[in-house]
């Protein structure tokens, strides 16, 4: 039996993230200390010690050695800042055959997300807390301090540049940035933030790491519900999300719709060099 296509939504909600945001260059930047374009790609390398970055909206029919010298000259661009980058992949990318290409030029994938898009008006209900929790939106850095450490004790890997990230992210100039902070007395126990993308009909869902001893009550969801809300008052039509395994059935059960599924693929300074594949 054959496994079904995207759904007619689907694939418009998809054709409308890869018109809207792929290879996007924001109005300002905040994030970025450089954004350029190299032929089909958009180079991104930021100011907070986190990884270059390489979007495209298609490759332009680039395939065989050509698309191997463009994988390869991007790779010895970030070896000689001595910078990790992420190129980014799509399921629905073109050629067939471009994974196997990253991974031969010393590319390494990283976990796999599934893209959720969503209508925010219906998610944009009043959000349900448990008891004795509460939603604030931050702008100190005290409290981005905090959400680093929330961010650490879930995963176990320092988050240095998230305080710096998320404190130039909201203080712009570029895209405005919302930071959701939930809490029970003096502890975050979720926290989220929100890209409102200017000009389009779009606003990105961020973060929303949970204490494990908090999900399943619902604080995840109210995280979900009050950014909805912003992005309806801001005028935006839909909701993104890069979906984690955790969070993805969440999101399907409140309504957002599987588009495709992305890959980061990785390549480190100290990851060498390929030839490309044969």
């Amino acid at each position: 039996m054959s496994t079904p296509g995207p759904s007619a939504t689907a694939l418009e909600y998809r054709a409308a993230y890869d018109a809207q945001l792929r290879a996007r260059i924001p109005d300002g930047f905040s994030r970025h200390a450089s954004v350029e374009r190299v032929g089909p790609l958009l180079r991104k390398i930021y100011r907070h010690g986190e990884a270059g970055f390489l979007d495209y909206r298609d490759l332009g029919g680039l395939d065989g050695p050509e698309l191997d010298a463009l994988i390869a000259g991007e790779r010895d661009h970030f070896a000689g800042l001595g910078t990790a980058v992420e190129w980014k992949y799509f399921a629905h990318d073109l050629p067939p055959g471009l994974p196997e290409r990253l991974t031969a030029a010393g590319f390494v994938p990283d976990e796999p997300e599934t893209v959720l898009v969503g209508e925010a008006a219906p998610l944009a209900g009043e959000p349900r807390l448990p008891e004795g929790v509460t939603l604030r939106e931050v702008t100190s850095r005290t409290d981005f301090e905090r959400i680093r450490a929330m961010e650490e004790e879930i995963w176990g890997v320092g988050h240095d540049w998230l305080p710096d990230m998320l404190e130039s992210e909201v203080a712009g100039p570029g895209d405005p940035c919302v930071v959701v902070v939930a809490e029970s007395g003096d502890t975050v126990v979720c926290a989220g933030w929100a890209r409102f993308h200017q000009g389009t009909d779009f606003v990105s869902l961020w973060g929303g790491s949970t204490l494990p001893q908090w999900r399943g009550r619902g604080v995840y969801r109210a995280t979900v519900a009050h950014r909805a809300r912003l992005a309806v008052a801001a005028g935006h039509r839909f909701v993104q999300v890069d979906a984690s395994a955790d969070s993805a059935p969440v999101l399907r059960r409140l309504g957002l719709v599987e588009v495709t599924t992305t890959v980061p693929y990785l390549w480190q300074p100290d990851a060498g060099t390929a030839d490309g594949p044969a």
